[in-house]
């Protein structure tokens, strides 16, 4: 039946989510039983259709998981448990790995086989003649009783041009045994999109040609080594096919797969297809950030559509720009796939951006002594010493409220004193004295630390925690050290960068010294007084008793 290109167009494309599996396959990626589970209810909640759970025939995890699944009503995802073609040595009936696909009870059923004779004749020693016996057996195996079954092609493009009539002979071989899906796999990654449409195209008119050819859907499956995994996996829609396999953020083996998170918003923005999922687009954000987190990994600020920094203008000409009107330099509003955009206070930047920024946290630069012109003057000033409010915005915050005319520092530190001792057959010892004032009292407080910036943190809560305990519920969580000239080795100006926490609110900030000493002294009390700026900042006084340390005059 002819299909007009239009309809053609605009036909379902089906996103095969493989998180769990090959995503899981990236190194420094550990996800526990409870993991997966999350990750598949998150999955299943944003709507994707097809998740694959994991490979039951290779670890005792993946059994558990496919048991525990068994028991959790599914929204609308259906579930794919992963696995091999036969041994070479076995009957299907007697394959541990297809008996372990079949007990796992999932709906759909993904087998791979070897399309690249190096695979065959190096990997399995086996014959050409037997490979295409495995690769028929155990598609029929599990298709003949009743699931849904996928057939993925590994190696393909590079089988295709090792030996085209022999790869489309191990298509043949599973279209005609039960498979109703084909996935041409890019399992090395290699492959330039240009040929990888060439060659989807090819397979799929080669195929349809034969006598008696039944209608399949095709599908991709594409590797990130080249860093074309997103296009290539488009170029193939393009070509004709209906089911790409990929994993939230790109996750996956050596350099990754193709990112279902962009694929998603590229389809979903960017072409008449229907996908599921593109209904909860403006979840896009949470999902990406939601799995990074269960994975414990951090997300990534520069991941296309969903990173911090995916519509981030730093430039001035940017900035001017974008204040007049959002579409100056975004592809799409961010709003749409759950982001925002910003501006970036830098040197580069201009009194857009930073007049702008300070807007966004909620600072009326009318008020505060300076208009965006002079403080744009200023951020170039500091940053010129070594300063950088890029990702420091509560340091950026406190330098437009420092200007205010109405502005009194909550707290002063008036001197400190770092001492790091190390003597032979004992282990090292800091110690930091910290002198403060708040509201023309002082006070002066010791503690010591693991390692001299330790000491001093402790040292600077010690004495602030007798005028504001509340101070005690702020955390450090990161601690960056950045020195900004490396010529002068070990006498080089030091950045440092502090991302703090307290009562859910995460904020950073930011201090530059002669030595690493004073620049996280500097970071440290943009860190606290912000917080007190956060819990409203009244001197709540703890008890006598509950003081440490001396007072001075």
């Amino acid at each position: 039946m002819s299909t007009s290109s239009s309809a053609v167009d605009r036909e379902p494309v089906l996103l095969y989510d493989t998180t769990l599996r090959d995503g899981a396959q990236s190194e420094g990626l550990i996800l526990s039983l409870q993991d997966k589970l999350r990750i598949a209810r998150a999955l299943d909640e944003f709507g994707m259709l097809a998740i694959e759970g994991g490979w039951p025939g290779s670890n005792p995890k993946d059994i558990e998981f496919f048991a525990a699944a068994k028991k959790i009503r599914w929204e609308r995802a259906r579930l794919a448990a992963f696995g091999s073609t036969r041994h070479k040595s076995n009957k299907p009936g007697d394959d541990a790995n297809l008996n372990a696909l079949l007990d796992a009870e999932t709906p759909i059923v993904t087998i791979f086989g070897k399309s690249w004779t190096l695979h065959v004749e190096a990997v399995l020693e086996a014959s050409r003649a037997e490979n295409l016996a495995m690769i028929s057996e155990s598609v029929a195996y599990i298709a003949d009783r009743g699931r849904e079954m996928v057939y993925d092609a590994e190696h393909f493009f590079d089988g295709f041009e090792a030996d085209r009539e022999y790869a489309l002979d191990t298509l043949r071989a599973a279209r005609d045994a039960g498979a109703s899906t084909l996935v041409l796999c890019d399992t090395n990654g290699g492959t330039l999109t240009g040929r990888m449409a060439e060659i989807v195209k090819n397979a799929r008119a080669t195929l349809a040609a034969d006598a008696a050819a039944k209608e399949i859907v095709w599908g991709i499956h594409t590797h990130n080594d080249a860093e074309l995994a997103v296009a290539n996996a488009l170029a193939a829609v393009d070509a004709g096919v209906r089911h790409v396999q990929a994993t939230i953020n790109g996750y996956g083996e050596r350099a990754g797969n193709a990112n279902m998170v962009s694929l998603l918003a590229n389809l979903a923005l960017k072409t008449q297809h229907t996908v599921a999922g593109a209904e909860r687009l403006a979840d896009l954000s949470r999902l990406s950030h939601e799995v990074a987190e269960i994975a414990n990994l951090a997300p990534d600020d520069h991941q296309p559509y969903v990173g911090r920094s995916a519509f981030a203008h730093k430039g001035g000409v940017h900035g001017a720009a974008q204040v007049k009107t959002p579409r100056a330099y975004q592809h799409i509003d961010p709003a749409l796939v759950g982001n925002r955009g910003r501006l970036v206070v830098s040197e580069l930047g201009g009194k857009a951006n930073t007049g702008s920024r300070a807007a966004e946290l909620g600072v009326e630069l009318a008020n505060s002594g300076l208009d965006s012109k002079t403080l744009s003057t200023l951020v170039k000033e500091m940053e010129a010493g070594g300063a950088s409010y890029e990702g420091a915005e509560a340091s950026f915050q406190l330098l437009v409220e420092r200007h205010r005319p109405d502005y009194v520092a909550p707290f002063t530190i008036v001197d400190f004193t770092v001492i790091v001792e190390q003597r032979e057959g004992a282990a090292g010892r800091a110690e930091a004295t910290v002198r403060v004032e708040v509201a023309g009292e002082r006070l002066h407080t010791a503690a010591d630390g693991n390692g001299p910036v330790n000491a001093l943190d402790r040292a600077l809560r010690k004495a602030l925690g007798a005028f504001y305990p509340q101070l005690d519920a702020v955390h450090l969580v990161d601690y960056k050290v950045r020195i900004l000239d490396g010529a002068s080795a070990t006498g080089a100006k030091t950045r440092v960068v502090i991302d703090s926490v307290a009562d859910g609110e995460t904020w950073s900030t930011m201090g530059v010294g002669e030595n690493i000493i004073s620049a996280s002294a500097a970071a440290l009390a943009d860190s606290l007084e912000y917080a007190l700026r956060l819990q409203g900042g009244e001197i709540t006084r703890r008890s006598e008793r509950d003081t440490s340390g001396g007072r001075s005059a």
